[in-house]
C-alpha cells in the first residue's frame, strides 16, 4: 500500500499535518484523503493540512486545506508552521520570502518562534457598537464580551459564521475580553473547520488590530486557549494599519506516514457542517 509522509505541527495548539509536495506527488483535489487525514480519532488530527510546493519567485509555495478537505484562505499559524518545517528541512533559510492564498509574505524564525509579516490592512468594518468585520488574509468578524471563558463560543460562533449578511461563504468568528493594557483574551470559532479552535493567527491579528480602535497600542498580547501569541503593527489612521506582524510559537509534533487506501482515493469527499 501507498503512504504519505507527513509531520505534524502546532503553533498555540492550532495544530497542521505538513507534507512536501515540491514533487507533486500528493493528490491535492481528493477533499476526502484531507479530511480523512485531518479527522481526529480516525485519523492524524489536525485543524488542517499544508502543502509545500515550489514557487518561481519565492522560497515556497504554501497550500493550506481546511479540515473539512476543501482549499481555505490565509491560516496564519499555519504559515508559521510551515516555515518552521521548511527551515528545517533546507528548504528556506532563517529568514524567508513566501507565496500563500493571499500574496508573498515574509518572515523569520526566532529560536523555537516564527516572526510573520502579514499583509496590509485597510479597512475595518463597524457591525455592531461592539463587532467589527475586517481581513487579515482570512475574513474575521470581532466582538467584545464580558466574561470569556464561560461565553458559548461554540453555539453563538456558529450563528454568527451561517448568518446574515456572511451566509454560506461565511465568516470566521471571534470574542474577545481585554484583560490588560497590553493584553486581550481570545476564543475563535473557525469556519472549515466548524468549532472552536485553540487558536487563530489571522484571528488573533484582526483581534490586536481592533482592540487598536479602543486605544491598545503595539506589541499587543492574545491569549488564546492554547498559547500565547503576539501582534505587531503600526496604525497609519483609524482604519489602516501596516507592518503587521504575528509571533508565536511554531512547535514541531511527530512525524509519520498516511496509508492511501482505495476508500480515500475513490469515495466523494465529506462535508463537515
Amino acid at each position: 500500500m501507498n503512504t504519505i509522509s507527513f509531520e505534524k505541527y502546532q503553533g498555540a495548539g492550532n495544530d497542521f499535518i505538513i507534507i512536501d509536495n515540491r514533487t507533486g506527488h500528493f493528490p491535492k483535489q481528493n477533499a476526502r484523503l484531507i479530511a480523512a487525514m485531518c479527522r481526529r480519532r480516525f485519523g492524524v488530527g489536525a485543524d488542517g493540512l499544508i502543502l509545500i510546493e515550489q514557487a518561481p519567485q519565492a522560497h515556497f509555495k504554501m497550500i493550506y486545506f481546511n479540515a473539512d478537505g476543501y482549499e481555505g484562505s490565509l491560516c496564519g499559524n499555519g504559515a508559521r508552521c510551515a516555515v518552521a518545517f521548511a527551515h528545517k528541512h533546507g528548504i528556506c533559510p532563517q529568514s524567508v520570502v513566501f507565496e500563500a492564498y493571499d500574496g508573498m509574505h515574509e518572515a523569520k524564525v526566532l529560536g523555537k518562534e516564527v516572526k510573520l509579516k502579514m499583509q496590509d490592512v485597510r479597512g475595518i468594518e463597524q457591525m455592531a457598537t461592539d463587532a467589527c468585520f475586517l481581513d487579515t488574509g482570512s475574513p474575521h468578524y470581532v466582538q467584545w464580551v464580558h466574561n470569556l471563558p464561560a461565553f458559548p463560543v461554540l453555539q453563538e460562533g456558529r450563528r454568527i459564521r451561517y448568518g446574515e449578511p456572511f451566509g454560506q461563504k461565511g465568516t470566521n468568528v471571534n470574542f474577545i475580553e481585554q484583560k490588560d493594557n497590553n493584553t486581550i483574551a481570545i476564543r475563535t470559532y473557525e469556519r472549515g473547520v466548524e468549532d472552536e479552535t485553540y487558536a487563530c493567527g489571522t484571528g488573533a491579528t484582526a483581534a490586536a488590530l481592533v482592540a487598536a480602535l479602543r486605544g491598545m497600542t503595539s506589541p499587543l498580547r492574545v491569549e488564546a486557549l492554547g498559547g500565547t501569541l503576539t501582534v505587531y503593527f503600526h496604525r497609519q489612521n483609524s482604519e489602516h494599519f501596516t507592518d503587521i506582524y504575528l509571533q508565536g510559537p511554531a512547535t514541531f509534533v511527530f512525524s509519520g506516514e498516511y496509508p492511501l487506501s482505495t476508500d480515500t482515493m475513490a469515495a466523494p469527499p465529506l462535508h463537515f457542517h
